[in-house]
Formats: C-alpha cells, structure tokens, sequence
C-alpha cells in the first residue's frame, strides 16, 4: 500500500492562532490528516463543525493568553497532559496593530510606542515565547518541528496606492516583526537543529481578513498579484502539511511564500 507522506497521524500539535479565519482553516486540514491538535488562545471560536473532532478526542481548546509566559507554558503543560506530548508548534498567532481583523493609528509620524510595542509583541515576541517554552517538550520527545508564520509585508513594503483614503494603511510595526518572523526562524533553525528539531515558516501573501467585503480594494490588491487575486484559506493547506509532516524531514530554515506572484516583480 502506498504511504501517505503528507499523513499526520500519530502526531499532536499545538497551534496557536487556530481560532481565526485563516487559522481554523488550516486546524481542520491538520484534523482531516491525522493529527492531534491544541489550540491555545483567549477565545474559543470553533463552531459546530468541528464538534465530531472534538467529540473524538482530536481537538482541544485551551484557553490561554500568550502574550504571557505563565500562561504560554500552561498551554503546552495542558497539552502534553491532553494527548502524552508535543510533535508540532505552528506558530500562527498574532495579535495588536494590524492583525486579527483590528485597525490602528498608521501613520508613521503618529505611531505612539504603546502601539508599536503591542504589536511588534504580536507579531514577533509570542513566537519568541512560544518557541522558548515548548523546547523542553521537544526534547522529551527527541526532537519536534515548529513552523512559523511571515507575511510578504516582512519581505516587501505595503504598495500604498492600493489603500486609496478611505483605507488604514497596513501599520509600520507589522511589517517589522514579520520581518523579524523569518530571520528569527533561520536562527532557530541553526540553533536547534543539534537537538533533532527543524524550523521553518510559511509567508502567506494576500489573504485578506481586513476590508476582504470592499470591492474595489479587492480589485486594487489583485492587481498586484501574478495571479490577479487574493488567496482562498485552503490554499495555505498544502504548503503547512508539507511543513508539519514527514514530507519535509529533510528542510530546515526555509521560508515559503504563499503569494500567487506579488512578492516577485
């Protein structure tokens, strides 16, 4: 019988970030493959669809606020208490100016620090913390994988135009910390790799959550794409199962963008 290299099962993972849009999407492709997974976050947003995995045991939310250590590292205790250990972080979460639907001051003359500082902890200090606490995990099991999330706003510049006025730019902070997202996962790379664990991100490029109903955005946003649209939710699926199974064993500190073209002009 020819193995399914992209198969999850026996494998638990805790994915942060599982309960937005995008989030839930790629939970329930993990789900559909095999997989264990653990959903920390302060809100639980999964809606009767996902009752039967959670009925069978496959899916568990915990509640937690990772913009705390404490609470960050009771996530990854209650998992391992949950499901007997940890294989897989994906590192989705993101939250403060610009993420999760939210907008803010933009303006770069007017970005005050607290702003700033929310969000470059949203975007890039919870993937620090995330990745600090569940090493001793992995090295329980002798080894793991972490799969970190970019965006193509940490490998090129917002093209303002497409906003028009009546829009909120994407925020100066956001940009910054994604940026920092993808050197981040190469020195993790480097540097765990002699403890048998393996980093890599996935930089997703249009998939809009903020003014996705706009169309004339929309329409001014496709342009700058290869593909002359933005991204469906499923489309990121592929890409995270390669990155979270076996199908990868042998890449470590890459980055893969997901972005229909934008980022290559």
């Amino acid at each position: 019988m020819k193995q399914d290299i992209f198969s999850m099962d026996g494998k638990v993972v805790v994915f942060t970030g599982g309960c937005g849009k995008l989030g839930k999407t790629m939970v329930k492709a993990l789900l559909e493959y095999g997989a264990s997974v653990a959903v920390p976050a302060r809100t639980d947003r999964f809606d009767e669809s996902y009752n039967t995995y959670r009925e069978n045991g496959k899916l568990a939310f915990i509640e937690s606020d990772l913009s705390d250590t404490e609470s960050t590292r009771h996530a990854f205790k209650e998992t391992e208490r949950i499901f007997g250990g940890i294989d897989v972080l994906v590192n989705c979460a993101a939250y403060g100016g610009g993420t999760g639907g939210k907008s803010c001051e933009f303006r770069l003359d007017k970005v005050s620090d607290e702003v700033w500082n929310e969000s470059i902890d949203g975007t890039l200090s919870v993937i620090f913390r995330c990745t600090r606490e569940v090493i001793p995990f992995f090295d329980k099991r002798g080894g793991g994988n972490i799969v970190n999330f970019g965006s193509m706003y940490g490998m090129v510049a917002p093209y303002f135009d497409i906003y028009g006025d009546d829009i909120p730019w994407n925020p100066p902070s956001y940009g910054a910390g994604k940026a920092g997202v993808i050197q981040f996962t190469r020195y993790c790379a480097a540097a765990l790799a002699r403890r048998n664990i393996r980093v890599n991100s996935l930089t997703p490029g249009a998939f809009p959550e903020v003014n996705e109903n706009n169309a004339a955005f929309i329409s001014r946003l496709s342009e700058k794409m290869m593909l002359k649209r933005t991204g469906k939710p499923e489309e990121l699926n592929g890409t995270l199962l390669l990155l979270c199974s076996d199908a990868s064993t042998f890449m470590t500190g890459t980055n893969i963008v997901v972005d229909g073209g934008a980022t290559q002009w």
